[in-house]
């Protein structure tokens, strides 16, 4: 099996996190939101990941390097922002006949049990994940007919299905994915100026391919400050983890603080993940995120996301502060 992981895209919906780092690496309950994803997917063994990158490409071929040094790994650029399915379409390089391939898009963490693809797909062409949701106006969802796709309806406005797609995709025959992708990217085949995957996808079943909709355990969103914060909070519900140095303060789990990392006469939790190499002394910090190399004194944070090289001195604060930045006894 394969992987393409398109990790292209500005993030704009986590700004200032993203305007000098790339979304997939944003940190969320002690690592990036791309280690917990590349740490789910290590049961399938596969033989490449494919990253589809934009103009911060480097940032992921580094880390990629540094952290999963024994990985096949392969880096296409996006140069024209088209959509996701002409960012899956640059994978074709990669992709031979007989190949069968994931497709893993990184604004959520999925929790489900990839190992079972081969039983799940065994009698269809491939998988979209899906999660049941109230909102289902708010995504595409996948319309069954029994056990397999019929339709996909993006932001439905009547119930026809609450059966979201969650960006989790399996295809047995991935050289025929590229085909028809190829195929709707030279017909024209867009939305706003975009091409999107459920339209490549209904190509196929109207082709004859069956796709079945199995459901994930959990969908956890990264994309936006919010549900960061709500998803650091979730996992680090699962595990806490303290690597640095802790000199007459409090700690309240979970937390996960990181190695390098030195607390002096603070109290910081609960849902707090602080990086590896901060400094934070006579602080207050509970269900925020702060990236590495950061300072924090004299402060208090909640519901905050903090850059790394950052520093905050001073003030009480609800915050959303970028890399390299500088908050200095402002007080809300």
């Amino acid at each position: 099996m394969k992987i393409i992981l398109p990790v292209a895209g500005k993030g704009t919906r986590l700004r200032p996190q993203t305007l000098t780092r790339a979304k997939s690496l944003v940190q969320v309950a002690g690592a990036t939101v791309l280690e917990h994803i590349i740490d789910r997917l290590a049961p399938l063994a596969a033989t490449e990941y494919i990253f589809i990158t934009d103009d911060l490409g480097e940032q992921i071929r580094s880390f990629m390097t540094d952290r999963y040094p024994d990985l096949q790994c392969s880096y296409y650029l996006q140069h024209d922002r088209l959509g996701p399915a002409h960012a899956v379409l640059q994978a074709v390089p990669s992709i031979a006949e007989g190949d069968d391939v994931l497709v893993v898009f990184n604004d959520t963490i999925f929790i489900t049990d990839l190992q079972n693809i081969s039983a799940l797909a065994a009698d269809c062409d491939g998988l979209i994940y899906s999660r049941e949701v109230e909102d289902y106006q708010r995504f595409g969802v996948n319309v069954l007919d029994g056990d397999f796709i019929v339709d996909m309806v993006e932001k439905p406005d009547t119930p026809i299905s609450r059966l979201a797609q969650v960006g989790l995709y399996y295809l047995k025959d991935a050289a025929a994915l590229m085909r028809y992708l190829e195929a709707a990217v030279n017909a024209g085949e867009t939305v706003k100026g975009e091409y999107y995957l459920p339209a490549v996808f209904m190509d196929m079943v109207a082709a004859g391919f069956k796709f079945r909709a199995p459901e994930i355990d959990s969908w956890l969103d990264c994309g936006k400050p919010e549900t960061l914060l709500e998803t650091n909070r979730q996992l680090l519900l699962e595990t806490q983890q303290i690597h640095g140095e802790i000199i007459d303060s409090v700690i309240i789990p979970p937390v996960y603080i990181g190695p390098g990392t030195v607390i002096r006469h603070s109290v910081i939790g609960p849902f707090v993940t602080v990086a590896e190499n901060c400094t934070i002394e006579n602080t207050v910090i509970r269900d925020s995120i702060i990236h590495a190399d950061t300072s924090v004194k004299q402060s208090q944070l909640q519901h905050s996301l903090i850059g790394a090289h950052a520093c905050v001195v001073g003030g009480s604060h609800t915050v959303n502060l970028g890399d390299y930045s500088q908050l200095l006894g402002v007080t809300d």
